[in-house]
Protein backbone atom coordinates (compact mmCIF):
# COMPACT_ATOMS: atom_id res chain seq x y z
CA UNK A 1 0.00 0.00 0.00
CA UNK A 2 1.24 3.22 -1.02
CA UNK A 3 -1.06 5.33 0.59
CA UNK A 4 -3.97 5.90 2.86
CA UNK A 5 -6.25 8.71 2.77
CA UNK A 6 -8.84 9.12 5.38
CA UNK A 7 -11.14 12.31 3.66
CA UNK A 8 -13.67 14.53 6.00
CA UNK A 9 -16.43 15.93 5.35
CA UNK A 10 -16.91 19.32 6.81
CA UNK A 11 -18.47 20.07 10.12
CA UNK A 12 -22.55 21.18 9.66
CA UNK A 13 -22.24 25.00 8.14
CA UNK A 14 -25.09 26.98 8.85
CA UNK A 15 -27.35 26.17 6.21
CA UNK A 16 -30.15 29.02 7.58
CA UNK A 17 -27.69 32.07 7.65
CA UNK A 18 -26.55 34.09 4.87
CA UNK A 19 -22.91 33.38 4.90
CA UNK A 20 -23.14 29.13 4.57
CA UNK A 21 -19.27 29.18 4.82
CA UNK A 22 -18.76 28.55 8.22
CA UNK A 23 -19.58 26.16 10.66
CA UNK A 24 -22.45 26.20 13.28
CA UNK A 25 -21.93 25.51 16.71
CA UNK A 26 -23.16 22.08 16.14
CA UNK A 27 -20.85 21.87 13.16
CA UNK A 28 -17.61 22.87 15.88
CA UNK A 29 -18.57 20.25 18.24
CA UNK A 30 -18.92 17.33 15.37
CA UNK A 31 -15.48 18.87 14.61
CA UNK A 32 -13.68 18.74 18.04
CA UNK A 33 -15.13 15.20 18.26
CA UNK A 34 -13.95 13.38 15.57
CA UNK A 35 -10.58 15.26 16.66
CA UNK A 36 -10.80 13.48 20.18
CA UNK A 37 -12.00 10.39 18.51
CA UNK A 38 -8.87 10.48 15.81
CA UNK A 39 -6.87 11.25 18.91
CA UNK A 40 -7.42 7.67 20.78
CA UNK A 41 -7.70 6.25 17.24
CA UNK A 42 -5.41 7.89 14.07
CA UNK A 43 -2.95 9.74 16.02
CA UNK A 44 -0.39 10.04 13.27
CA UNK A 45 -0.58 11.65 9.79
CA UNK A 46 1.80 11.95 7.04
CA UNK A 47 0.35 14.74 5.77
CA UNK A 48 -2.74 16.93 6.46
CA UNK A 49 -4.66 18.41 2.48
CA UNK A 50 -7.17 21.18 2.90
CA UNK A 51 -9.79 22.96 0.46
CA UNK A 52 -9.75 26.95 0.48
CA UNK A 53 -13.25 27.58 2.35
CA UNK A 54 -13.67 28.59 5.44
CA UNK A 55 -15.96 25.67 6.79
CA UNK A 56 -13.10 24.01 5.77
CA UNK A 57 -10.44 25.29 8.09
CA UNK A 58 -12.57 25.78 10.88
CA UNK A 59 -13.09 21.77 10.88
CA UNK A 60 -9.18 21.01 10.67
CA UNK A 61 -9.33 23.66 13.09
CA UNK A 62 -11.25 21.67 15.64
CA UNK A 63 -9.31 18.28 14.99
CA UNK A 64 -6.54 19.92 15.69
CA UNK A 65 -7.60 21.48 18.71
CA UNK A 66 -9.01 18.01 20.19
CA UNK A 67 -5.87 16.38 19.02
CA UNK A 68 -3.48 18.82 20.62
CA UNK A 69 -5.18 18.45 24.04
CA UNK A 70 -4.44 15.13 23.96
CA UNK A 71 -0.71 15.57 22.65
CA UNK A 72 -0.87 14.94 19.00
CA UNK A 73 -0.04 17.43 16.76
CA UNK A 74 -1.15 17.39 13.28
CA UNK A 75 2.14 18.17 10.43
CA UNK A 76 1.68 21.51 7.91
CA UNK A 77 -1.60 21.68 6.36
CA UNK A 78 -1.22 22.02 2.35
CA UNK A 79 -4.10 24.26 1.34
CA UNK A 80 -5.66 22.91 -2.24
CA UNK A 81 -7.84 24.78 -4.44
CA UNK A 82 -8.45 21.75 -6.02
CA UNK A 83 -10.43 20.68 -3.10
CA UNK A 84 -13.00 23.49 -2.77
CA UNK A 85 -16.30 22.38 -3.50
CA UNK A 86 -18.43 23.87 -6.29
CA UNK A 87 -21.24 26.63 -5.52
CA UNK A 88 -24.18 24.96 -4.89
CA UNK A 89 -26.49 28.18 -4.85
CA UNK A 90 -25.12 29.28 -8.21
CA UNK A 91 -25.99 26.00 -9.58
CA UNK A 92 -29.69 25.72 -8.07
CA UNK A 93 -29.70 29.74 -9.40
CA UNK A 94 -28.58 28.17 -12.76
CA UNK A 95 -31.10 25.47 -13.26
CA UNK A 96 -34.27 27.27 -12.58
CA UNK A 97 -33.41 29.54 -14.99
CA UNK A 98 -32.68 27.21 -17.47
CA UNK A 99 -35.60 25.41 -16.23
CA UNK A 100 -38.13 27.29 -15.52
CA UNK A 101 -41.24 25.17 -15.83
CA UNK A 102 -39.69 22.41 -13.80
CA UNK A 103 -41.68 21.66 -10.29
CA UNK A 104 -38.79 22.01 -8.57
CA UNK A 105 -38.28 25.58 -10.12
CA UNK A 106 -41.96 26.37 -9.57
CA UNK A 107 -41.41 25.78 -5.90
CA UNK A 108 -37.93 27.81 -5.65
CA UNK A 109 -40.11 30.43 -6.92
CA UNK A 110 -43.08 30.16 -4.74
CA UNK A 111 -40.74 30.01 -1.70
CA UNK A 112 -40.65 26.70 -0.64
CA UNK A 113 -37.09 26.17 -1.45
CA UNK A 114 -37.02 27.39 1.95
CA UNK A 115 -37.75 24.00 3.48
CA UNK A 116 -34.62 21.74 3.45
CA UNK A 117 -36.69 18.86 1.93
CA UNK A 118 -37.59 21.10 -0.95
CA UNK A 119 -34.21 22.86 -1.05
CA UNK A 120 -32.40 19.37 -1.32
CA UNK A 121 -34.64 18.33 -4.17
CA UNK A 122 -33.85 21.20 -5.83
CA UNK A 123 -29.97 20.65 -6.08
CA UNK A 124 -30.12 17.14 -6.54
CA UNK A 125 -31.96 17.52 -9.91
CA UNK A 126 -29.51 20.97 -10.38
CA UNK A 127 -26.61 18.67 -9.61
CA UNK A 128 -27.79 15.80 -12.28
CA UNK A 129 -28.31 18.64 -15.06
CA UNK A 130 -25.01 19.83 -14.47
CA UNK A 131 -23.53 16.02 -15.20
CA UNK A 132 -25.40 16.64 -18.58
CA UNK A 133 -24.14 19.83 -19.30
CA UNK A 134 -27.23 21.46 -19.16
CA UNK A 135 -26.61 24.29 -17.35
CA UNK A 136 -24.56 27.14 -19.48
CA UNK A 137 -25.08 29.70 -16.62
CA UNK A 138 -22.82 27.18 -14.30
CA UNK A 139 -19.26 28.97 -13.11
CA UNK A 140 -17.34 25.67 -13.50
CA UNK A 141 -18.66 23.01 -15.84
CA UNK A 142 -18.88 19.81 -14.60
CA UNK A 143 -16.35 18.29 -16.45
CA UNK A 144 -13.77 20.68 -14.90
CA UNK A 145 -14.68 19.81 -11.60
CA UNK A 146 -14.38 16.26 -12.07
CA UNK A 147 -11.36 16.35 -13.53
CA UNK A 148 -9.78 19.09 -10.51
CA UNK A 149 -11.01 16.95 -7.65
CA UNK A 150 -9.64 13.68 -9.38
CA UNK A 151 -6.48 14.74 -9.88
CA UNK A 152 -5.95 14.94 -6.32
CA UNK A 153 -6.44 11.30 -6.22
CA UNK A 154 -4.17 10.44 -8.45
CA UNK A 155 -1.45 12.82 -7.57
CA UNK A 156 -1.18 11.13 -3.95
CA UNK A 157 -1.97 7.42 -5.23
CA UNK A 158 0.85 7.72 -7.43
CA UNK A 159 3.53 9.21 -4.45
CA UNK A 160 5.31 8.12 -1.68
CA UNK A 161 3.82 5.65 0.84
CA UNK A 162 2.02 7.84 3.09
CA UNK A 163 -0.95 8.35 5.18
CA UNK A 164 -3.13 11.53 4.72
CA UNK A 165 -5.87 13.38 6.06
CA UNK A 166 -7.43 15.23 3.62
CA UNK A 167 -10.88 17.96 4.70
CA UNK A 168 -13.26 19.15 2.23
CA UNK A 169 -16.66 19.30 1.22
CA UNK A 170 -19.18 16.11 0.32
CA UNK A 171 -19.17 16.95 -3.32
CA UNK A 172 -15.48 16.67 -3.66
CA UNK A 173 -15.24 13.34 -1.32
CA UNK A 174 -17.73 11.73 -3.49
CA UNK A 175 -15.61 12.27 -7.04
CA UNK A 176 -12.66 10.37 -5.00
CA UNK A 177 -15.20 7.82 -3.82
CA UNK A 178 -16.65 7.53 -7.52
CA UNK A 179 -12.80 7.30 -9.04
CA UNK A 180 -12.13 4.62 -6.82
CA UNK A 181 -15.44 2.57 -7.57
CA UNK A 182 -15.25 3.75 -11.47
CA UNK A 183 -19.18 5.05 -10.79
CA UNK A 184 -20.96 7.25 -13.40
CA UNK A 185 -21.46 10.64 -13.03
CA UNK A 186 -24.84 10.14 -11.71
CA UNK A 187 -24.58 8.10 -9.30
CA UNK A 188 -21.64 10.05 -7.69
CA UNK A 189 -24.19 13.00 -7.00
CA UNK A 190 -25.97 9.51 -4.96
CA UNK A 191 -22.86 9.63 -2.76
CA UNK A 192 -22.90 13.55 -2.54
CA UNK A 193 -26.03 13.74 -1.38
CA UNK A 194 -25.66 10.83 0.97
CA UNK A 195 -22.35 11.87 3.32
CA UNK A 196 -22.90 13.17 6.60
CA UNK A 197 -21.17 16.51 8.36
CA UNK A 198 -17.67 15.43 9.98
CA UNK A 199 -18.10 11.97 8.11
CA UNK A 200 -15.19 9.64 7.38
CA UNK A 201 -14.23 7.94 3.98
CA UNK A 202 -10.83 5.69 4.25
CA UNK A 203 -9.18 4.92 0.41
CA UNK A 204 -6.31 2.92 0.01
CA UNK A 205 -4.09 2.97 -3.20
CA UNK A 206 -1.44 0.20 -4.32
CA UNK A 207 -0.39 -2.24 -6.23
CA UNK A 208 -4.21 -3.64 -7.20
CA UNK A 209 -5.38 0.13 -7.43
CA UNK A 210 -7.63 2.69 -5.63
CA UNK A 211 -10.13 1.30 -3.52
CA UNK A 212 -12.81 2.58 -1.13
CA UNK A 213 -12.30 0.82 2.28
CA UNK A 214 -15.19 2.91 4.07
CA UNK A 215 -17.33 5.89 3.64
CA UNK A 216 -19.82 7.60 5.58
CA UNK A 217 -18.72 6.45 8.68
CA UNK A 218 -19.20 8.42 12.23
CA UNK A 219 -17.90 6.51 14.93
CA UNK A 220 -16.68 9.89 16.13
CA UNK A 221 -20.92 10.17 16.94
CA UNK A 222 -21.61 6.50 17.64
CA UNK A 223 -23.55 7.07 20.50
CA UNK A 224 -24.46 10.79 19.59
CA UNK A 225 -27.11 10.57 16.72
CA UNK A 226 -28.67 13.84 17.84
CA UNK A 227 -25.45 15.18 16.16
CA UNK A 228 -26.14 13.29 12.82
CA UNK A 229 -26.36 16.22 10.33
CA UNK A 230 -25.94 16.52 6.37
CA UNK A 231 -26.30 19.95 4.95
Amino acid sequence: MSLRLLAVRHGQASFSAEDYDQLSELGSAQAEALGSWLADHEPRFDRVLCGRLRRHAQTLDGIAAALGRSGHALPPTRIDPRLDEFDHRQLAVAFVRAFPQHPVSLGAKQGRSRDLTALLRLLREALLSWTRDELPEAAESWATFRQRTRSVLTELASGERQSVLLVSSAGVIAQLAAESLELPDHRSIDLNMSLRNSALCELHAGETGIQLRSWNGLPHLADRRSMWTHV
